[in-house]
């Protein structure tokens, strides 16, 4: 493996050999923005679930094409790397064992929302992924999880419910219906912000816009704005005057799909210009190769429940 040495250019990135330790990007002190004060990272609690079942047998979104040939040992490889990152930067991971028959199991942010110890279930827009729902229901049940709701309306959680800290961002459009950001609302007791996407690409609000600090006062995020309704772009522009704008590069290979612990933001291999951008506002950008996992829609955050408890 290449490594990225402190200073180097992001786009001097070579590729991360599948289950390696990815590189960090560390630009030079002189490069990052004079307004930024020292990022800190705060612990995290992730739910995840190993690929061992995982395929593309059928097409439910744009990434998937079951004529590809696909390796189940290396998206197991990439999950087993990607585990090791959150762990090497001090996070606790727990396991849900993954279940046959049901290949997008590993896309953990799917299948549930959880702020202040409450839990909103899912409830998936396929049939291929409906039974899902019920296996994480159950691990919340068993790992003490007292106040857990499961959705009426399609609900497909993280995938389109994202916390900032202070409020809930709620994507519509493809998958999550609108009257389940009221049921959020309600289960979560958090206000929700409702947001359009209207790029097929970009199904779910995850692989369009993540959060890079909910710690402070006022939320950072970073979103690509083409992926939006007008209206909601507006939106985004009042709340967030400050966010990090991905271009079409990082879009292509869901590189909004990423996961920050407000200091290391964890970032497909492949978007350096993403890297780059939170590199200068001073983060340290860690990349990793899912590329196998991507063949079934995935990201980093797909694979990532956060446990905010």
């Amino acid at each position: 493996m290449s490594s990225i040495t402190s200073g180097a250019p992001v786009s001097a990135a070579a590729p991360v050999a599948s289950g390696a330790t990815p590189s960090q990007v560390l630009p030079q002190p002189a490069e990052r923005r004079s307004t930024t004060t020292d990022r800190q990272e705060t612990p995290r609690r992730y739910l995840m679930c190993p690929p061992a079942h995982f395929e593309v047998s059928y097409a439910i979104n744009p990434w998937m094409d079951p004529a590809a040939p696909v390796s189940r040992e290396r998206a197991l490889d990439q999950w087993h790397a990607l585990r090791r990152v959150y762990e090497g930067l001090g996070h606790r991971v727990e396991v849900i064992d993954p279940v046959e028959g049901l290949p997008d199991m590993v896309f953990a942010a799917n299948s549930g929302t959880v702020v202040g110890g409450r839990v909103l279930g899912a409830r998936f827009r396929s049939a291929e992924r409906a039974d899902e729902a019920a296996h994480y229901r159950r691990w919340f049940e068993a790992n003490g999880y007292a106040d857990v709701t499961m959705p009426v309306h399609v609900n497909e959680a993280e995938g389109d419910l994202t916390w900032t800290g202070r409020l809930l961002l709620a994507g519509t459009g493809f998958r999550t219906e609108l009257a389940a950001h009221a049921e959020a609302q309600e289960a979560l007791g958090v206000p929700v912000v409702s947001l359009r996407l209207v790029d097929p690409r970009l199904y779910h609000l995850d692989t369009a816009l993540f959060v890079l600090d909910d710690q402070g006062p006022d939320p950072l995020i970073a979103y690509y704005p083409p992926a939006f309704s007008p209206g909601s772009r507006q939106v985004l522009e009042r709340l967030f005057p400050d966010a990090v704008i991905a271009d079409d590069t990082d879009a292509r290979c869901l590189g909004l799909n990423g996961v920050s612990d407000g200091r290391h933001v964890v970032l497909p291999l492949e978007a350096t210009n993403l890297a780059a951008r939170v590199a200068l506002r001073g983060f340290d950008p860690v990349l990793v190769d899912v590329s196998e996992l991507r063949k079934a829609g995935g990201g980093p955050k797909c694979c990532t429940m956060e446990l905010r408890d």
